[in-house]
């Protein structure tokens, strides 16, 4: 950690290229005599990283920034507030600490929070960061957080993990096991330590595979933020064998979008071919695999077991994006320049044989405009375009 960062002057510069060419500034080299360019280069890309993911952070000042590639893997503010939510108590241990976006908010539920970070020269970062924001009841270790956990007495009100997959499983998929820490292997040594176990974990992992390699599963929660996935969190009680609760939330800028269900309940969808109105779920439903569960609460029909596109006469507040249907045809080419005539429209795909932009290609449609085509696979197996307007 290079504190001539922190200095006014330095602080100032920095502040003032947040809209520079990168690359054009690393050319011109650093006016600074004990600082370079490439650390200065990192301060800038990285705060500009954190305007909209860490606003707290990036309007503090001064803050110190990791390296890039730390901003990019925290947690956004957005998502460390959420969690934060589901447990609460004394005393909390996040045993992979990073850039500490979540020890910062479990601060704000907890009296006692610990930060375990193994890379020391981030954990220094990070608790000269907690100074600046007055996060004062958080106590950081520079430390391997099992490590830690082994070496301490101290029993918590919860242990919070976030695992990283190594990387000779990169680009593959994954199990909980190819993480770092390996918390399969030490469960049972974590729940020496504590009764409630909080789990982060990539949207990627494969949700029942993940239940099948830990223990005491209690909740699910599917986190996605603007319609992307961002977090799969798994909340463990010790000696919870009841069922597992899955919740779905899309968090929005006017309002979240909540569907909730318990896995592996029996659930029975209705079918129908489409009527006024088309719906299609938000990211963190269609994660879930509720799809039979979305039709029975909600009381609307499926378009086909495997279109996950919903209809229904009446309008519904749906988790998700909803349209009005304007007319359905069957896949032809001369039917629906007919029924463009100015060749533009928005085109999604489900359950369909053919790519976005191979329709594209075949049909010379260009994105953009009012109309909102879904080209899909009805109850009678039939190739259909429904066109639609968004609703409000």
């Amino acid at each position: 950690m290079n504190k001539e960062i922190l200095h006014r002057e330095v602080q100032e510069f920095i502040n003032s290229n947040l809209k520079s060419d990168i690359n054009k500034l690393i050319l011109k080299g650093s006016p600074f005599t004990n600082i370079s360019i490439q650390e200065l280069a990192n301060q800038i890309i990285a705060k500009q990283k954190s305007e909209k993911k860490l606003p707290t952070w990036f309007e503090a000042a001064p803050i110190y920034y990791p390296p890039k590639l730390s901003i990019e893997q925290t947690s956004s503010e957005l998502t460390a507030a959420y969690k934060a939510k589901l447990v609460s108590g004394n005393s909390i241990i996040d045993i992979t600490g990073g850039f500490g976006i979540d020890a910062y908010y479990f601060s704000k539920q907890f009296k006692e929070v610990t930060h375990c970070e193994i890379n020391k020269e981030l954990s220094t970062i990070v608790t000269y960061n907690y100074e600046q924001l007055k996060a004062n009841h958080i106590t950081t270790v520079a430390k391997n957080g099992l490590e830690y956990l082994e070496e301490t007495s101290q029993q918590y009100d919860c242990i919070y993990i976030d695992p990283s997959r190594r990387d000779d499983v990169k680009g593959k998929v994954f199990l909980l096991k190819d993480c770092l820490p390996n918390v399969p292997e030490n469960i049972d040594f974590l729940f020496s330590k504590s009764n409630t176990i909080l789990i982060k974990n990539s949207p990627v992992l494969d949700i029942k595979g993940t239940i099948d390699e830990l223990r005491f599963v209690k909740e699910i929660h599917i986190v996605g933020v603007k319609n992307e996935v961002k977090e799969l969190l798994f909340l463990l009680e010790k000696g919870y064998e009841g069922v597992i609760h899955i919740k779905t939330i899309n968090l929005q800028k006017e309002k979240d979008q909540i569907f909730d269900f318990d896995f592996q309940e029996e659930a029975t969808a209705s079918y129908s071919l489409p009527l006024q109105y088309l719906y299609e779920p938000n990211t963190a439903i269609l994660k879930s695999g509720g799809f039979n569960q979305v039709a029975q609460q909600l009381q609307i029909a499926k378009l086909h077991q495997h279109s996950h596109l919903y209809t229904s006469n009446e309008y519904i507040d749906f988790p998700g994006r909803s349209f009005s249907i304007k007319k359905v045809i069957p896949f032809d080419k001369k039917q629906l320049k007919k029924e463009i005539p100015n060749l533009k429209a928005n085109i999604t795909t489900r359950n369909f044989p053919i790519s976005v932009a191979e329709i594209r290609k075949k049909t010379k449609l260009k994105e953009g405009g009012n109309l909102y085509l879904f080209f899909t696979t009805n109850l009678e197996n039939k190739h259909i375009i429904i066109i639609c307007e968004k609703c409000f």
